[in-house]
């Protein structure tokens, strides 16, 4: 089985305010595809309320290093009392989303994830040394790699959003 560590542990992100959840999508997916990440979708939920829509999206981009190591990102988005707003802006009116957003960023370095060193016990233990004592600086780089993409797409998602504010 393969080894699955934990590299960013839960990474938040809080705005309250007016935005564009299509644009928010599109801005995720262009930096996605920047990055060299495939997009997997593993939830996305949308619930219509009194007070407005409620949506819960997991995301779970992964993209491989090499055949040995893989990086995932787990975005969990939660957008809570979203109602529809027109906002005046160059003198044309422009609908726009008004609500609640949290985002939770999770990074997850994962090795051996094609099994190849599982058949059997004597293999699984080379393993064990090989990432040890061999792998080690190869994983830390790997691992930095990761905790670099994330906090990029915190600081991308952050920025975009801020841009709604003034």
């Amino acid at each position: 089985m393969s080894e699955k560590r934990l590299i960013i542990d839960q990474l938040k992100l809080n705005y309250s305010g007016i935005f564009h959840l299509n644009d928010l999508y599109r801005m995720i997916d262009s930096w996605l595809y920047e990055k060299g990440y495939d997009r997997h979708e593993k939830k996305n939920d949308e619930i219509v309320l009194e007070t407005g829509r409620k949506i819960e999206l997991e995301l779970r981009p992964w993209k491989k290093t090499t055949d040995y190591a893989k990086n995932e990102i787990k975005l969990r988005i939660f957008v809570d009392n979203m109602t529809d707003v027109e906002v005046e802006k160059d003198g044309k009116n422009v609908k726009l989303n008004k609500g609640d957003i949290q985002m939770i960023f999770d990074g997850f370095l994962i090795t051996d994830y094609e099994n190849r060193w599982e058949g059997k016990p004597m293999y699984y233990f080379f393993r064990t040394l090989v990432d040890k004592y061999i792998f080690r600086i190869y994983t830390g780089k790997f691992s930095g790699n990761l905790a670099a993409d994330v906090k990029d797409l915190h600081q991308r998602i952050k920025s975009f959003l801020n841009m709604y504010r003034y």
